[in-house]
């Protein structure tokens, strides 16, 4: 299970295709977002997210792997018992 925070990188870079996309979508360095990433690959055992490089005009990106797809979906359904648990009463967002 991953937190808000790992919640939050994995859905800004599926939203954004990028990981410099998403670093400057939630206000944070690339290079902290990469770190985050690493950290999640080394305590999983394989990558949440898979980079490739641009073609000739450039363009590269990053995309979540079935396992990124995987935890933000379990993080989601986490965040929707909380709620249901608490009455609906209290927003997590």
């Amino acid at each position: 299970m991953i937190g808000r925070g790992g919640a939050e990188i994995l859905a800004a870079i599926d939203q954004n295709g990028s990981i410099s996309g998403a670093a400057d979508s939630l206000s944070v360095s690339y290079r902290f977002l990469w770190n985050y990433l690493e950290k999640m690959r080394a305590r999983l055992g394989e990558p949440p997210v898979e980079t490739f490089k641009g073609g000739f005009k450039g363009g590269g990106g990053a995309k979540l792997t079935e396992t990124g797809k995987i935890l933000l979906e379990e993080y989601k359904n986490g965040e929707k018992l909380i709620l249901v648990a608490l009455g609906g009463k209290v927003s997590l967002k």
